[in-house]
């Protein structure tokens, strides 16, 4: 049955700010504590879905989470009313009011693994919301992450929408951002990586963390019922330079492949293992003396979006800094133009300072025509959709936010008003930890 892709892509919430809380992403370390735009990010992410649209691939948006969470701080033993418990935090531990406060949710890479229908076993499409134990300010986010799911994919008849997995770091679990679909020759191949081994730590051997484990991707392929997976080893050179997941050294779509020659050990025997299952399959394999890794990391190149086009040609959608990078600018120049038809270049600049490209912002789910019809469409892009987002956020937004900001009791005020508004727009009902205790 045909089958098509839809991105999902991540709504910038009205928290974005710089707390530099990713060890191992150079970007958000080093922009720590720096002013951001709430505004612009979200505007910049409602033109890169626009841009896609424009090209023919279908578009849909997932919401950001509730930020500040409050929740969060309650259950950790703090109390009294909304202002205090902000300036008590504030003060006493300000790196725990940024985790709760980060709109880390927009990298909607990391939200679930999604593996379609066409490859499980009982023909249902599997959502695995991702556990993000390894980040504080992440690991809060699973719970919503599934109601949101749910409230998409509500009909059981063709989707499953499973809990996370155990949230223990054997289990660490980073979503979509380490997994790969590859189509071609009629076969379907989901690629994993994993960047460890949760139960024999004398194989891990990186500075900055691995966020990924063997065991997470082995538990998600068995609850699918993944016919056809393989799972790789991320490269530990590729982690210590700051990738700190696949998809910053790693794109694929269907029968291409655009990998960097040190995205994961062993590399060879694993193109080789690829092509022997999919003689077709078209690798682009970019060395490091043509890319270095660190400007491969800087630029985001490998970060970019493969999608179909309208005319059936593979596009590129790049961030702009790999335009401004003379390296990563060369080989967007060379691309085999039979294999990649264009390549097209998006503003980004709010995510990419914290480490998350045009792929971070996406979450890829492949449907049948069935499929789309039972899921709910008040979340599709359109021009309308917007348009109404776009007022939306003119509306609710701030156009500066520092960490200091983060004390302000009026920022949840803000936040909540407007993601209660928002809820109606896509209609997804009460996901909202403050809309449900109100009802």
């Amino acid at each position: 049955m045909d089958e098509s892709e839809i991105n999902f892509d991540g709504l910038v919430g009205p928290t974005h700010n710089y707390a530099g809380l990713s060890v191992g992403n150079l970007a958000s370390m080093r922009n720590v504590n720096q002013p951001s735009n709430p505004k612009l990010a979200a505007l910049e992410g409602l033109e890169k879905m626009r841009v896609l649209a424009a090209l023919g691939v279908p578009q849909a948006v997932l919401p950001p989470q509730e930020r500040p969470h409050l929740p969060t701080l309650r259950a950790l033993g703090y109390s009294g009313t909304d202002a205090k418990i902000f300036d008590r935090v504030g003060s006493e531990n300000p790196v725990l009011l940024a985790g709760v406060s980060s709109a880390s949710s927009m990298w909607a890479a990391n939200a679930a693994t999604v593996s379609p229908s066409a490859d499980t076993a009982d023909r249902r499409v599997h959502f695995t919301p991702a556990n993000l134990v390894t980040q504080f300010h992440r690991s809060i986010e699973p719970p919503t992450t599934r109601r949101v799911l749910c409230a998409i994919f509500s009909d059981e008849a063709h989707f499953k929408v499973h809990d996370p997995l155990p949230a223990s770091t054997h289990f660490a679990d980073e979503g979509a951002a380490n997994h790969t679909r590859l189509v071609c020759d009629g076969e379907s191949i989901e690629l994993f990586t994993a960047g460890r081994r949760g139960f024999d730590a004398s194989l891990n051997r990186t500075t900055f963390p691995a966020r990924q484990t063997y065991e997470a991707c082995e538990a998600v392929i068995r609850r699918h019922g993944v016919r056809d997976a393989l799972i790789v080893s991320q490269n530990p050179v590729a982690i210590d330079a700051g990738a700190f997941h696949n998809d910053v050294v790693a794109v694929g779509h269907r029968h291409v492949l655009l990998v960097h020659e040190l995205a994961w050990e062993d590399q060879s025997r694993v193109l080789l293992r690829l092509r022997e299952r999919m003689p077709s399959l078209k690798v682009i394999e970019i060395s490091d003396a043509a890319l270095p890794l660190c400007d491969a990391v800087s630029s985001y190149l490998f970060n970019s979006q493969l999608v179909m086009g309208p005319s059936g040609g593979l596009h590129l959608l790049a961030p702009m800094e790999s335009r401004e990078s003379d390296a990563a600018r060369v080989v967007c120049e060379t691309l085999p133009r039979d294999i990649i038809a264009q390549v097209h270049h998006v503003d980004v600049r709010q995510s990419m300072k914290n480490g998350g490209g045009p792929a971070c912002l996406r979450l890829r789910v492949t449907l049948n025509e069935p499929e789309r019809r039972a899921m709910n469409s008040g979340v599709i892009f359109d021009e309308r959709l917007y348009h109404l987002l776009k007022q939306w956020v003119e509306r609710h937004y701030r156009d500066r936010l520092t960490t200091t900001d983060l004390r302000d009791p009026k920022l949840l005020e803000e936040s909540c008003t407007a993601l209660d508004e928002l809820t109606g727009l896509l209609r997804i009902g009460s996901v909202y930890d403050f809309q449900r205790d109100a009802i």
